[in-house]
């Protein structure tokens, strides 16, 4: 069965970083697109990032020029670095990969 965990999240000063994590078992991971969502108290689960097979990558506006993602198949993992955090930015993030979902890594962003 596919696994998927994440990990890496934590509380950060507004302006910092934090690099997440998404291990995955279970899966031929380099078949699949990979993505990062969030989701805040509140609301909705939303895009943050998705990275295809080819590595192609798509981002949500509120995070361009921010966050990166990427993915290292010979690991089977996948990662999202964000920069310059702001408090809006604190959710749970979650990884999905070939329909399936991570437990999710909490991120706040506080001073």
């Amino acid at each position: 069965q596919v696994q998927l965990v994440e990990s890496g999240g934590g509380l950060v000063q507004p302006g910092g970083s934090l690099r997440l994590s998404c291990a995955a078992s279970g899966v031929i991971f380099r078949f699949y697109a990979m993505a990062w969502y969030r989701q805040a108290p509140g609301k909705q689960r939303e895009l943050v990032a998705s990275i295809n097979s080819n590595e192609r990558t798509n981002y949500a506006d509120s995070v361009k020029g921010r966050f990166t993602i990427s993915r290292d198949n010979a690991r089977n993992t996948g990662y999202l670095q964000m920069n310059s955090l702001k408090p809006e930015d604190t959710a749970v993030y979650y990884c999905s990969l070939a329909g399936n979902w991570g437990q999710g890594t909490q991120v706040t962003v506080s001073s």
